[in-house]
């Protein structure tokens, strides 16, 4: 214990130690002392040494400190100082921990000496110590990540609930995932429950261990899409925006920032986690960050930068770079929860900050962008002004105002190229407001400030106006023409001229100046609107041509050799010249295709032009635009492209090349050949509609003919049953035949007796005329037998005939596919065809001579074959439509035969039934009968009359019927 006490402070016992020999005594106590205490003395000690002694306690004390968190883990002080040493010697932060006896005034003292004597030398010495301390970290971390197990061991001390424990292993991990992020996300991935147990710190009640556990998921979460997927399940977005709620918003603290960057951490470029979010409805919860109340008086740093990372989470769900379900869908959302509403009144509330205000325009233009509700919507929003304008108004009003930042001015032209992002709606409207009207008003309109814009003495406000006016005519020929209309009053007394006309006289004017000194900023805004705006538009093509100084000014800029700054203006204006001759509809003789093309090969040439050409996009501008939709730029003299028109550029660029080395004559016969492909198209479309049509109808007979083969099944199973029912009744029948005949005989037998018996005649008379009914409705049945017979005889009949019908039926049916083999091959041939026609078209456009006649004359044939070819499917069609009406009259047949068959059988079966009553009555009769004649018998004998036997009487019968 001295020992220690002479490390940790007080007078030294002998000589002095040095630091490293100090730490080498105290690990071998460490590895050594058998009581726990004396370990964690030491341990403590080691700890005191770690800031000071980085290296020598890292190298020495890192595995003796590992076997102390294996082995002592029932003590939590021993491994809370035991994290804290490793924490210490991995860690690279510039504080470090000042000497307990240091008075304050030398510390000030010094600190004054150093900021007075303080020289670029030392400066770099600081940074050069500071390049070592994160060297020396990363390789301590390297030394303890060598064995997999020690991350884990770390990771499972986070389960101990001890303050002392769990808070120096969550500042551990987050120096190891500093100094190593890739080896320790790796380790931490496969470990098990890894990433639940770091999520699980954010449930803790200490505040202070929460939020490093947010700092730590930071580090854990960066380049990681499998652990930020992990994250995510595990709850991540409802427990963070639970803490920004608990803290207030925008008005909480940097435990807001944190977790907002956490959020953002998560989100951004994980398509699989913005889908969550915006299933989990997370989206709607975004909502109250935004309200920000009309007292705007006081906005703190902490609550700016809060605001700015709120507004970059909503900018993430619908960036550009997402795909285009997930952005419209995340529109959708931010549109029905009032999100876009929210973010509007922001946009035109009073005191906002500057930057604030940029990325609210910024992150409104990328909710509104290619979302028509969401367009409409923006453009129904008014300022608060008296009278209310148009939001669109009051921002384009920023944009051309050269006094406002140029960041902000770059947001508003990004908002107003968002809105018109594939909305013809509201390009009509802004190409409206420039028309020449009967209604007369004293607001200003977005067309008055673009032109101002467009013609003010500001550069960069023509290059922001030229391009917000080339975006309201996108992809819009009805709009590029309205815009030919457009007629400006340049000075009192002068007739008006086009807006075309006064865009390239002011393009000419400024050539004039910028050889004087100024920027090419305003001629290159220009020349990206008449690209734009002739694009496409044979009719402004005309307009543009129609003044011939427009020709001559494209071809002197083409042709001269200026600087490196020129040759900018002289690829767009060859550019310009390329559109003229790719969408000239040679209305004009004096600047058709052909005169231009002759013009350039004269005055430019071909190579020459081709080369100016592409020096657009050589531009370094050029490749920055191309990359996202937001116009940015490091200065504003570097705003000269639209990401837009690069596009153009890229579509054009090939196109305006090939009509520049086309001769008149290859165009001719590509004409030619492009108008016979057309023809052979609309023909081979007209075929395919036919053979279509065909495949349709012959899907309907099939379907036909299974139904009419099912219900052919149907009846024969109907059939069969009748046929089991007749024969049913033909044994009932002959069953109570025999029944009948037996019965007469009785009945004769017991009349012959009653008579012989002297029984009353009444009596017997009746039951002589029952037996003769009996006799005839035996006769009637024997009738009605017969009839029934003739019957089955005919359904059999029917039986062969249907049976006849369906091996018809199988025959069409072998037709069927027969004639769909046919229409597979046809469809071969027609494929065939449209090979042919791009071969065809792919030697028209690379050699001159072109043989049209043999190719036209093939393609004759074979359309000629096809005519036959459908004729013949025609003839076809209409034998299988005549069978299909013949077996339609079978089956109604069979319906009808069968209908009677059934009638019939109802009527036999009643009539049997009644049959049947009756010889039960009789058979009653006749029982009462015996019954009286065994009680007259009785009687005789009784009063002494002699009676016969039967046998007796049987006998006398017989021989009366011999006689």
């Amino acid at each position: 214990m001295n020992f220690l006490r002479g490390v940790i402070g007080g007078q030294p016992a002998g000589p002095q130690l040095s630091g490293a020999e100090t730490i080498q005594k105290l690990c071998d106590r460490v590895a050594s002392s058998t009581l726990l205490e004396d370990r964690r003395d030491a341990v403590r000690a080691l700890k005191s040494l770690s800031k000071k002694y980085r290296l020598e306690v890292g190298t020495q004390a890192m595995g003796h400190l590992i076997n102390i968190l294996q082995t002592d883990s029932s003590d939590s002080e021993i491994i809370g100082y035991a994290l804290d040493t490793l924490y210490n010697v991995i860690s690279s932060d510039e504080e470090e921990e000042q000497d307990e006896l240091e008075d304050a005034e030398v510390k000030s003292c010094i600190v004054w000496v150093y900021c007075l004597f303080l020289s670029p030398i030392s400066l770099c010495l600081e940074e050069s110590s500071q390049k070592e301390a994160d060297d020396l970290g990363a390789q301590l971390t390297d030394a303890l990540i060598n064995e997999q197990d020690n991350v884990t061991l770390i990771l499972s001390l986070l389960e101990e609930f001890d303050f002392h424990v769990r808070w120096p292993a969550v500042k551990l991990i987050t120096a190891l995932l500093k100094n190593r992020r890739g080896p320790v996300q790796g380790i931490i991935l496969v470990s098990p429950m890894g990433v639940s147990r770091l999520m699980d710190l954010l449930a803790d009640s200490r505040e202070i261990i929460r939020n490093d556990a947010l700092l730590l998921l930071l580090q854990l979460t960066k380049g990681n899409a499998a652990i930020q997927k992990i994250v995510a399940f595990e709850n991540a977005f409802e427990r963070l925006l639970d803490i920004i709620s608990e803290e207030e918003n925008g008005d909480g603290g940097i435990v807001v920032e944190d977790c907002l960057l956490l959020l953002l951490s998560l989100l951004k470029n994980n398509s699989s986690n913005q889908n969550f979010f915006k299933e989990g409805s997370y989206i709607q919860r975004m909502k109250p960050w935004f309200e920000v109340g009309d007292d705007n008086s006081g906005w703190s740093a902490q609550k700016v930068t809060n605001l700015h990372l709120m507004l970059q989470m909503v900018r993430v769900m619908v960036s550009p770079m997402n795909s285009p379900g997930a952005i419209s869908s995340c529109q959708k959302a931010m549109y029905h929860c009032s999100l876009l509403q929210q973010l509007c009144s922001i946009l035109m509330a009073t005191g906002v900050p500057a930057d604030i205000l940029t990325e609210t325009i910024n992150t409104v233009s990328e909710v509104i962008r290619g979302s028509q509700d969401n367009q409409d919507y923006f453009a129904s929003v008014n300022a608060p002004s008296n009278p209310p304008r148009p939001a669109i108004v009051v921002l384009l009003m920023s944009m051309v105002n050269e006094r406002q930042p140029f960041v902000l001015r770059c947001a508003v032209l990004y908002c107003f190229q968002s809105f018109l992002y594939k909305n013809h709606k509201g390009q009509e409207e802004i190409v409206s407001t420039l028309l020449p009207s009967t209604i007369e008003t004293n607001s200003i309109t977005a067309g008055q400030l673009l032109c101002g814009g467009l013609f003010s003495t500001d550069s960069l406000s023509n290059w922001y106006a030229a391009v917000a006016l080339s975006h309201a005519l996108q992809d819009n020929l009805a709009q590029k023409e309205q815009l030919l209309r457009v007629q400006l009053a340049t000075s009192v007394g002068t007739p008006p001229i086009s807006l075309l006309q006064q865009c390239t006289n002011i393009l000419s004017q400024g050539d004039k100046i910028d050889r004087r000194g100024s920027k090419a900023q305003t001629r290159v805004g220009l020349l990206i609107l008449l690209c734009s705006w002739i694009s496409s538009c044979p009719i402004a093509v005309t307009h543009f041509l129609n003044n011939q100084a427009n020709v001559s000014y494209l071809t002197g800029q083409i042709s001269e050799n200026q600087g490196e700054e020129e040759r900018l203006v002289q690829g767009l204006c060859a550019l310009l010249l390329g559109i003229c001759i790719c969408y000239n509809d040679d209305s004009l003789e004096n600047h058709t295709k052909e005169r231009l093309k002759q013009l350039i090969e004269k005055r430019i040439g071909k190579e020459n032009f081709v080369e100016k050409l592409g020096f657009i996009s050589k531009q370094e501008q050029y490749s920055r635009a191309s990359l996202l939709p937001q116009p940015t730029g490091p200065a504003p003299e570097h705003m000269l492209f639209d990401h837009q028109f690069t596009q153009l550029v890229k579509e054009l660029e090939a196109v305006v090349t090939k009509s520049v080395y086309k001769s008149s004559e290859e165009e001719r016969k590509e004409e030619e050949v492009k108008k016979a492909l057309e023809q052979h198209d609309s023909i081979m479309t007209q075929y395919k509609d036919l053979i279509r049509e065909q495949d349709a109808q012959i899907t309907e007979l099939k379907e036909q003919v299974a139904s009419l083969s099912s219900q052919t099944e149907q009846m024969k199973l109907t059939m069969s049953q009748q046929m089991l029912q007749m024969q049913q009744h033909k044994d009932q029948y002959s069953i109570l035949k025999l029944k009948l005949e037996k019965g007469n005989q009785q009945t004769a037998g017991q009349v012959e007796e009653a008579h012989l018996n002297g029984m009353q005649l009444e009596e017997l008379g009746r039951l002589r005329e029952q037996l003769q009914e009996l006799r005839s409705h035996n006769a009637q049945m024997e009738a009605e037998l017969t009839d029934r017979d003739a019957v089955i005889r005919c359904l059999n009949s029917e039986k062969a005939q249907t049976m006849n019908g369906l091996e018809n039926n199988a025959q069409i049916l072998k037709e069927l596919e027969a004639l769909r083999g046919r229409v597979e091959s046809q469809s071969a041939q027609i494929s065939q065809l449209q090979a042919e026609r791009e071969d065809l078209l792919k030697t028209a456009a690379q050699s001159a001579k072109v043989a049209v006649d043999p190719a036209a004359s093939d393609l004759q044939g074979l359309l000629t074959a096809q005519t036959q070819e459908s004729e013949r499917l025609k003839e076809e069609v209409r034998r299988l439509a005549e069978s299909r009406a013949g077996m339609q009259q079978q089956l109604a047949s069979v319906n009808s035969t069968a209908a009677v068959l059934e009638a019939d059988r109802t009527k036999l079966q009643e009539e049997l039934t009644e049959s049947k009553k009756e010889q039960d009555d009789l058979l009653m009769l006749l029982a009462d009968q015996d019954q009286k004649i065994t009680t007259l018998k009785n009687r005789l004998k009784e009063l002494g009359e002699t009676i016969e036997d039967e046998d007796d009487l049987d006998s006398l019968d017989q021989c009366d019927d011999d006689d």
